[in-house]
């Protein structure tokens, strides 16, 4: 099942998705002055790594690497579970791994040190929701363009 080629397409899914999650998030943070963007890289609570002053640039990689690992898991499920390109079955799978997304947005608006939006700022959650199906979106439209031809289930 793993081989070079479903590799490359699990990051370049990753890298793609979580860039223009990035890059949307942080175009709503310079029009608005809503802090979804610094919430997105936000580490700063996490015990060991809160603790270093992490450049914006390092941030987003974290970012990053989370977003590669979505993209792992839901190539190795389309290819276990044979859904091939149906993308509405795609769509659901890639809807369930981000479902915590969601959730996070309160969770990480609690456990943040630094300033970003409050865990009942509705507009703030409302672009976070907005960039995240986004996101839930991106990955399997993604997959069906990036998917080599003799990997199809």
């Amino acid at each position: 099942m793993w081989n070079r080629q479903t590799i490359l397409l699990s990051i370049y899914i990753g890298l793609i998705s979580g860039i223009l999650l990035g890059l949307f998030l942080k175009l709503v943070e310079n029009i608005t002055g809503i802090l979804v963007y610094t919430l997105l890289l936000n580490i700063d609570f996490i015990p060991g790594f809160g603790a270093i002053k992490w450049t914006e640039p390092i941030e987003f990689i974290f970012h990053l690497l989370v977003s590669i690992v979505i993209g792992f898991v839901f190539v190795f499920l389309a290819l276990k579970l044979q859904i091939g390109q149906n993308f509405k079955k795609l769509l659901g799978l890639s809807f369930l791994l981000c479902i915590p997304t969601f959730a996070l947005f309160f969770v990480l608006s609690i456990l943040a040190i630094k300033e970003v939006p409050a865990w009942n700022d509705w507009t703030a959650f409302s672009y976070w929701t907005i960039a995240h199906l986004f996101y839930i979106w991106l990955i399997p439209t993604l997959y069906i363009k990036l998917l080599p031809s003799h990997i199809d289930q």
